[in-house]
């Protein structure tokens, strides 16, 4: 019988690691199982966690972790919060806190959002992903909306799919500007919002308060209230996950 390729193949990431000691101890407090451990003659460590693994030998000496472009992979799950409240209720047993700034991390996880990151001490990515995430994302916003609500739809996709709240601030805050005076009140209000959960992600909570000293004064219906108050809980719950002072009350 001649043997033939079949589609079962399994993929293993093979990652790099600065510090062998950390990645060990970082995985193990997120209660990764250490199926290998090597250190001599050359670094070979291998994790298990789930049904998934991930292979880390040494990395290269001029490794800059600070540029967290190490190396990652994919993990591709059928549900993603299941996953992220794992690993925020690991890191809060070993570390009193969830690690959210710096290396290790997580990111944050909205409600219905579709991926999240989990960054190791060497700067690798591990990205969680459900599998059924929408396809064919327009990064620039949807064409099917203008104005100040295509600008919240672009910071979105800068927030939850590039990790980059910075790029999300900036252009929210542009386009608030200049759009201000023909989008809805609503949806100004639904920006100022969002402004104040990613300047919170920003470590700025000055400006978080400005943002929301300004949504205060837009007028709104009591039901269009209610719809900005639900979005201004997100960015009230990053403060609160994050062990920070709040803006409640």
């Amino acid at each position: 019988m001649t043997e033939t390729m079949r589609p079962n193949e399994t993929t293993v990431p093979g990652l790099h690691t600065h510090d062998p000691q950390a990645t060990l101890e970082f995985y193990e407090s997120l209660g990764f199982e250490v199926t290998w451990k090597q250190l001599k003659p050359y670094v070979y460590l291998a994790f298990r966690w789930s049904g998934f693994e991930l292979n880390y030998s040494a990395a290269p000496k001029n490794l800059d972790i600070a540029e967290e472009n190490t190396g990652g992979a994919l993990v591709m799950v059928d549900a993603v919060a299941p996953y992220h409240e794992a690993v925020t209720a690991a890191m809060r047993a070993a570390h009193g806190k969830v690690l959210s700034r710096g290396l290790p991390r997580v990111t944050r996880l909205r409600p219905g959002a579709s991926r999240f990151t989990l960054m190791d001490p060497s700067g690798n990515s591990l990205i969680f992903i459900r599998r059924d995430e929408p396809e064919g994302l327009d990064y620039g916003g949807s064409s099917e909306l203008e104005g100040v609500a295509k600008a919240r739809d672009q910071a979105r996709i800068y927030r939850e799919f590039k990790n980059d709240d910075r790029a999300a601030y900036r252009h929210l805050k542009s386009a608030l500007r200049r759009h201000a005076a023909t989008a809805t009140a609503v949806d100004r209000a639904l920006a100022h919002a969002t402004l104040v959960e990613l300047s919170l992600a920003l470590d700025d909570p000055d400006q978080a308060r400005t943002w929301r000293a300004e949504l205060a004064a837009v007028e709104l219906t009591e039901e269009e209230r209610q719809r900005v108050e639900r979005e201004l809980d997100h960015a009230l719950h990053l403060e609160e996950w994050r062990d920070g002072d709040g803006l409640r009350g």
